[in-house]
């Protein structure tokens, strides 16, 4: 429910803006600019997806994962979806996301927030990639929300099918 009331306020915003802006300079102005960052984000999305396609297959045929092109494509579709979108604040955030660096700050930005994008942090002394967030070995972030000085003990229980019996 939090990220439909953010995602409804963004978009107010962003339409508040685009018609303030518009009766400013006016329609044709505000048509050319709307249709101008639609199609240069279309051109930097096709330049950036073809870069991180690459730097991915060249993972791949390493034999490694390529968990940080896989974000960044994330971001450049994420990015050509608000450039898509008319208005001037969904076209800023979508060129930030089409930007390598602007997608970096975008990421430290939701970090700050809470929200974790699994970011690819650099080679440990083995040469093995390691990524933030959670780790199938790692039991300490399983407990993350318990409280201070409370005891966890995993939950137990049998999975029963609807047309299943309850009773043996």
């Amino acid at each position: 429910m939090p990220l439909l009331v953010a995602i409804s306020i963004f978009t107010l915003l962003d339409f508040i803006l685009l018609f303030s802006i518009g009766s400013e300079i006016g329609l044709m102005l505000t048509l050319a600019l709307v249709l101008g960052t639609g199609f240069l984000g279309l051109h930097m999305i096709r330049r950036e997806g073809v870069i991180t396609f690459a730097r991915a297959r060249q993972r791949l045929e390493r034999g490694e994962i390529p968990t940080g092109e896989m974000i960044n494509g994330a971001a450049l579709i994420f990015g050509g979806a608000l450039l898509m979108a008319p208005g001037f604040l969904s076209d800023a955030l979508g060129f930030m996301c089409l930007i390598p660096n602007g997608r970096r700050l975008l990421g430290k930005a939701l970090s700050a927030i809470g929200m974790s994008l699994n970011a690819v942090t650099p080679n440990d002394a083995g040469g093995h990639q390691q990524t933030s967030g959670w780790h199938p070995n790692d039991s300490s972030s399983w407990h993350a929300a318990s409280e201070p000085g409370t005891q966890s003990v995993p939950l137990e229980g049998e999975f029963i099918a609807r047309g299943e019996r309850r009773g043996r």
